[in-house]
């Protein structure tokens, strides 16, 4: 039979039909290509997650500084301080004030009416404002001490944290693989007890070595969670998943502990000079307020003024046609007696009395956490030392075992004997760690009582360890 012409082209037609036009693309593709295009999205976010959870030593540092709020009100208190320096120094430049106004007036006016007038008056010599000008000073300077002292404080704190993050990390680390091998060491004893070659206290003993190594390890990552949260309050990021680069963590500061005496009567930290420029500040600010009676003050004023034309004045004062009216002159002035300055002043001595014998206190105190640090940092020392050599001594140990089973020594030495030698190194690694952080802490807080921890950071600007991310201050 031959096929019905129509056929042949209807068939034809129903196959282009199924074609997209030309130009656009099919709806599968399209489908296809997106979820190529989210899943590469997807996998290039994971890539990416870890690494924007690191920080470096001194990213942290530096966003501890930007965005400490410690900082910011010192900083204030500077703005303030110079602020209130220039209100002590204008006093002598003349102010200018104008005033103008226009009204009626019936009869003699008590006063020559005027239109406007121009006022200018500025102090010229006093005692007192002299001695207000270098406690205004003295104040500015405690205040930027006291910005020097709140950054190293910041900074310290920065450091501290970042360090104690860094050894949470390690402790959950070590404390991981010493779960590890206490979890095999329960296993080898129940195939020993199994054997019969053990008992159920032996069993129980490695059953609660495995348990109290679960705990410690919960609550190491109790603690960096903490100091993960810690750290991100102090640079103003998310702390959940911030992570630490060790590589980036510098070497311990280098600190003079053989003197212990040397140098102690005259400290020049941020906490001293603040207190020794704020006593000078209240004893000056006394001297100026001893200074107001019985000690003359000199002045300066000029006006001018134009004399209104609409209130009749000329049919009350004889102006000879000259409504401008000129003054410029020096005033004198001696307080002879006022009861209130007086009294402020004896309140001002006291105060300044008080400044003085608190900063004695603060010198003391200086004195007592610098002798504090001096004597533990050497003892710390030590005990890191010791804690080195433990853990020498428990790796040596472990290798022996090690060594012993794979040679299948005369020793008689069991699997299990090896899982205790491994908990007793990490256990060694743990207390080397341990004193290691606190070592480092101790010499922190030596260069803090030096006020020489800000200095410390400024030199690794140049250290290519650390230099990649810091700013100078």
């Amino acid at each position: 039979m031959t096929p019905h012409p129509s056929g042949s082209s209807h068939s034809v037609r129903h196959r282009d039909a199924t074609l997209p036009p030309r130009g656009e693309i099919p709806e599968r593709t399209r489908t296809k290509a997106l979820r190529y295009l989210l899943k590469s999205l997807a996998i290039l976010l994971t890539a990416t997650l870890p690494a924007s959870a690191q920080i470096s030593f001194a990213s942290a540092v530096n966003l501890a500084l930007q965005n400490s709020p410690r900082v910011k009100v010192a900083q204030n208190q500077v703005e303030q301080a110079r602020a209130a320096l220039s209100v002590t120094k204008d006093i002598f430049i003349p102010s200018v004030v104008a005033a103008g106004g226009v009204g009626y007036s019936y009869g003699i006016t008590l006063s020559v009416p005027t239109i406007f007038t121009l006022n200018a008056q500025s102090l010229i010599f006093s005692p007192a404002q002299r001695a207000y000008i270098r406690a205004a000073q003295m104040d500015l300077r405690a205040a930027l001490a006291t910005l020097a002292d709140t950054r190293e404080q910041v900074e310290e704190d920065a450091v501290v944290t970042y360090l104690s993050l860094d050894h949470a990390q390690e402790r959950v680390a070590a404390l991981k693989e010493e779960y590890g091998f206490a979890s095999r060491l329960v296993l080898i004893s129940q195939d020993r007890l199994h054997a019969g070659v053990e008992n159920e206290l032996d069993l129980k003993k490695s059953r609660r070595a495995a348990v109290q190594s679960k705990l410690n390890e919960l609550q190491a990552e109790d603690g960096l969670r903490f100091q993960q949260e810690r750290l991100g309050d102090l640079i103003g990021l998310p702390g959940d998943g911030l992570t630490t680069v060790s590589d980036s963590i510098p070497a311990p500061p280098s600190v003079q502990t053989s003197r212990v005496s040397v140098g102690l009567q005259h400290l020049d930290n941020p906490v001293v000079l603040s207190a020794e420029a704020n006593a000078e500040a209240k004893r000056e600010r006394a001297s100026g307020d001893s200074r107001y009676t019985w000690w003359p003050q000199v002045a300066f004023a000029a006006q001018y003024g134009r004399v209104s034309p609409v209130n009749n004045v000329s049919e009350f004062y004889n102006l000879h046609g000259n409504y401008n009216t000129v003054f410029a002159g020096i005033q004198i002035q001696l307080p002879l007696l006022d009861r209130v300055r007086s009294a402020a002043a004896r309140q001002s001595i006291a105060e300044a009395s008080r400044a003085r014998n608190q900063l004695d206190v603060v010198q003391s105190e200086q004195r007592e956490n610098r002798l504090r640090a001096q004597h533990s940092v050497v003892e710390l020392e030590t005990k890191a030392e010791l804690a080195e050599l433990d853990q020498g001594i428990a790796e040596d140990e472990l290798k022996a075992v090690t060594i012993d089973l794979k040679a299948g020594g005369s020793r008689l030495m069991t699997p299990e004997d090896e899982q205790n030698a491994h908990i007793r190194e990490r256990q060694r690694y743990l207390d080397l760690v341990d004193a290691k952080l606190d070592v480092f802490n101790a010499r922190l807080s030596i260069l803090r009582q030096e006020g020489q921890v800000g200095a410390w950071l400024q030199s690794l600007v140049e250290s290519p360890a650390v230099s990649q991310g810091w700013t100078t201050r």
